[in-house]
């Protein structure tokens, strides 16, 4: 007589995923394989993520790979190996994608709200001052910027409010009048005959009017033809309401001539 193997059969009706053991002849033990558990006759994948999020950060999704096997994955807003994550700062870096000029709070994962600083207007994205200011940050504009400067004429630093009709540095760059201008010494009257005060005329605003006295004292004379805002029969507007705190900025093609 010989004995039994009960193993030798069909895994001895044990689990595919358990390994059969002889005992005594024609008796066995069915034990899980490692990452299942069971009786041995069935046995059941260990998910061990259904435990303790699987070892992974409170802030970290765990996901089965096999048999006990897991990875673990910061979730978004978050940084680190899974087993540890870290709350990743949105203001922390390039200030949050707000304006340099404006405050990044963070609110809540992957959010955050973008104010403009003090002294400042817009919608946190871009902000802009003062209109004098905004001269200098825009190179459209920036040499009437400096042509202000260079004469001490600060009235458009003041609360407002403004409109400029600002020539576009190419022009102010180019024409030859404003040398003669300069060595006449009349080129402080042609800037203020750009300025408007107590006033802040959007583009829509002038459509609508025909004359505005500028800080000069002279009458700029408007007109609104074929879609376009046209200053003194010649100056026609081409970039307008980039709006400051104390006014708003256009800009034209032309100096206007006093």
């Amino acid at each position: 007589c010989s004995a039994i193997n009960a193993c030798e059969t069909s895994n001895g009706g044990c689990s595919a995923k358990a390994e059969c053991r002889r005992t005594t002849p024609g008796s066995r033990a069915c034990i899980c394989n490692a990452g299942y558990t069971g009786d041995g006759i069935v046995c059941i994948e260990i998910n061990p993520c259904l435990e303790n999020n699987g070892g992974c950060d409170r802030n970290a999704e765990c996901t089965q790979t096999g048999p006990n096997q897991a990875v673990c994955n910061c979730l978004k807003g978050y940084s680190g190996d899974g087993k540890r994550c870290t709350y990743i700062s949105l203001c922390s870096q390039n200030n949050g994608g707000c304006s340099e000029f404006a405050i990044c709070n963070d609110t809540e994962l992957t959010e955050r709200t973008c104010t403009c600083k003090p002294n400042y207007i817009g919608d946190g994205f871009k902000c802009r001052g003062n209109i004098f200011q905004e001269l200098l940050r825009n190179s459209n504009t920036s040499r009437f910027y400096f042509q202000l400067e260079a004469f001490s004429i600060k009235d458009i630093t003041g609360p407002g409010p403004f409109t400029l009709f600002v020539p576009h540095t190419d022009i102010l760059n180019t024409d030859p009048r404003v040398k003669d201008w300069i060595a006449k010494g009349v080129m402080a009257q042609v800037l203020r005959h750009h300025m408007v005060g107590c006033a802040n005329l959007l583009y829509n605003d002038l459509t609508t009017i025909t004359n505005i006295t500028s800080l000069h004292g002279d009458l700029i004379h408007v007109r609104y033809s074929q879609n376009s805002v046209v200053l003194n029969d010649k100056a026609e507007i081409i970039l307008s309401d980039a709006v400051g705190t104390n006014g708003v900025i256009h800009v034209i093609n032309q100096i206007l001539v006093p």
